[in-house]
């Protein structure tokens, strides 16, 4: 993703902040966060894995709208490195409307060996979202065990987590904006799979 005003992820202004309401289980979400180590329970229960990978999304009502998103789609869990990424935080809570609590959010030390664990043990196949993405959305086969990988507001996916990826796609824009905000391409990559694989 290019870079885009995040001054309403601040957690500063509270005419930003998310309302408040019953989705909110305790402040900063501490136990609904899992560790690295659930990934086997929960893939290992899987016979098609739905992985979603964020790479340093940093403003919660982004992580929100995007946990309420990946419930929608049925996504199986969502990956997101410990450090330069925003945690599960009563913001991010309240967005999320309840998927903070039935979408497993998974926070590791290392996404570049997470992403490699993905592949090699659990056969998922890799698919980032980049500007320089050769095939678009629509052209990738999406059916089978996938993870879609979303880059951080501004600077996208980070070279390191962009070179762990199988595929690199782009979603075509048809307008003068050049790039969607990292919740709506979520959203659109998401919905496409379920598409495809008929969920």
């Amino acid at each position: 993703m290019r870079k885009r005003d995040n001054s309403r992820g601040n957690g500063r202004d509270s005419e930003h902040e998310a309302r408040d309401n019953k989705h909110v289980r305790g402040k900063g979400g501490g136990g609904l966060v899992k560790g690295e180590e659930a990934i086997d329970e929960i893939l290992g229960a899987c016979k098609v894995p739905f992985v979603l990978i964020l790479d340093c999304v940093q403003d919660p009502h982004n992580l929100g709208a995007i946990l309420r998103t990946a419930d929608g789609a049925g996504v199986d869990c969502v990956i997101a490195p410990k450090d330069k990424s925003v945690g599960l935080t009563e913001t991010a809570q309240r967005v999320a409307v309840g998927a903070a609590e039935s979408t497993p959010f998974i926070r590791v030390t290392n996404l570049s060996r997470t992403m490699k664990k993905l592949q090699n043990d659990h056969g998922v196949w890799l698919i980032g979202t980049s500007d320089k993405g050769t095939q678009t959305l629509y052209d990738m086969d999406l059916k089978g065990p996938v993870g879609i990988v979303m880059g951080a507001e501004g600077a996208g996916m980070r070279r390191l987590t962009e070179e762990n990826c199988d595929h690199l796609i782009s979603i075509p824009m048809a307008g003068k904006v050049d790039c969607l905000n990292v919740s709506v391409a979520t959203g659109v990559c998401l919905f496409e799979a379920v598409r495809q694989r008929g969920l």
